[in-house]
């Protein structure tokens, strides 16, 4: 650090309004630079959005609890987006064992303080640092900083979910248990087109695929794909409609609401694709993406008419397609789901940290994800060994 990154103050900001849209922006990967990395979710534009929407709030129990450093001169170093929690809902890292086990011993779980993008099963960075700092002293820094605040508030843990490597060994560092969990995700092979894609198969997974994309299509059913401005309010209607009818049956109570729509809508549109299926003059059937500088981000689908995979066409191929056309490296497509191993998506292994404060919680947690290691190894291994692709590509 130099020296005023050694007199670095550490304070919890309860909206992002306590950071600037163009400050936010210096952070690495939360805005779009020239030949930098970027991820949508960490985007100004996407937190505000589920801020301001009522999406992620203290009503929903999802109270922002940022922390922000700064330099001497009232320069941001590095921020973490991090949310006091009363329940565990909408974070795919399940620890709701934990929770039910230390209440019944007589502890309290809740509140605790989640580090995530909310309701966002993709890895990006947790422990944001703002271009050109010395990286990894404002991560440490800021892991030490989550423990203080853990301590400070008296509750049970801190959680850092979906992190990067570079996040985990600072965690790791500052006393933080580690877990592991499995997504599938394509890789772009530097594939010309689709086609060069299915080459890449096996013959029987080839004529698979080409089988169920026509059968997905054949009742009269079109797809469309909008980007940017093709995305208007009608559209996100349709879209919305769709969400709540897959959600409802799914979670009981969606996440997100109309609003939340309309203001990336109108924010971030550039970095949406909505895939869309439409059947006699209607649509029918849509899911969500997120475009990164490297990653295509398959997020929500939902449909008002059920047709043989057209769940598969429209979140998993079409995403494919895009990304090859797009010059993305990937398709994260979210999280579970071992049906996608056999269109093309490969096990890959997620990350979180965890600080657990009761030292006989840590112990019966720190047994339990050693256990859960080696068993997401050991899956990730057998799934991997029935990955569709040519044997001699």
């Amino acid at each position: 650090m130099n020296s005023h990154e050694r007199e670095a103050t550490l304070r919890i900001a309860t909206s992002l309004d306590a950071f600037a849209p163009d400050e936010w922006a210096l952070l690495e990967g939360a805005s779009k630079t020239p030949g930098a990395y970027y991820n949508p979710f960490l985007s100004h534009a996407f937190l505000k959005s589920l801020e301001e929407s009522g999406c992620a709030c203290a009503a929903t129990g999802w109270q922002p609890q940022f922390l922000r450093l700064d330099d001497a001169c009232g320069q941001l170093l590095g921020a973490v987006p991090a949310y006091l929690k009363s329940h565990s809902q909408g974070e795919y890292v399940f620890d709701h064992g934990w929770a039910d086990a230390f209440e019944r011993a007589g502890g309290r779980y809740y509140p605790k303080l989640q580090v995530s993008v909310p309701f966002t099963p993709a890895t990006g960075p947790r422990l944001l640092v703002r271009r050109s700092s010395d990286g990894l002293s404002v991560k440490h820094a800021l892991a030490a900083g989550l423990n203080t605040l853990t301590q400070r508030l008296g509750i049970s843990s801190a959680h850092v979910t979906f992190a990067q490597d570079a996040d985990i060994e600072a965690l790791q560092a500052a006393g933080y248990l580690t877990r592991t969990d499995q997504q599938f995700h394509f890789f772009n092979e530097d594939y010309a087109s689709y086609d060069d894609f299915l080459a890449s198969l096996a013959s029987r997974k080839r004529k698979a695929i080409r089988k169920e994309r026509r059968t997905a299509v054949e009742a009269g059913i079109e797809i469309d794909r909008l980007t940017g401005s093709d995305i208007t309010e009608a559209a996100w209607d349709d879209f919305y409609a769709f969400y709540m009818d897959t959600g409802s049956r799914k979670w009981g109570r969606p996440y997100l609401n109309r609003r939340f729509f309309s203001l990336i809508g109108e924010r971030m549109a550039d970095d949406i694709l909505l895939v869309m299926a439409r059947r006699n003059g209607r649509y029918i059937a849509g899911a969500i993406n997120f475009i990164g500088s490297d990653a295509l981000y398959g997020r929500n689908w939902g449909c008002i008419e059920h047709h043989p995979f057209l769940h598969f066409e429209v979140c998993y191929h079409q995403a494919i397609e895009f990304a090859i056309e797009r010059g993305l490296d990937r398709v994260e497509a979210g999280a579970q789901g071992e049906h996608k191993l056999a269109r093309g998506y490969l096990p890959v292994v997620t990350r979180s940290a965890h600080f657990i404060a009761h030292p006989g919680l840590r112990r019966a947690v720190a047994d339990y994800l050693e256990n859960e290691r080696q068993d997401v190894e050991m899956i990730g291994e057998i799934l991997a060994g029935h990955a569709p692709f040519r044997k001699d590509g």
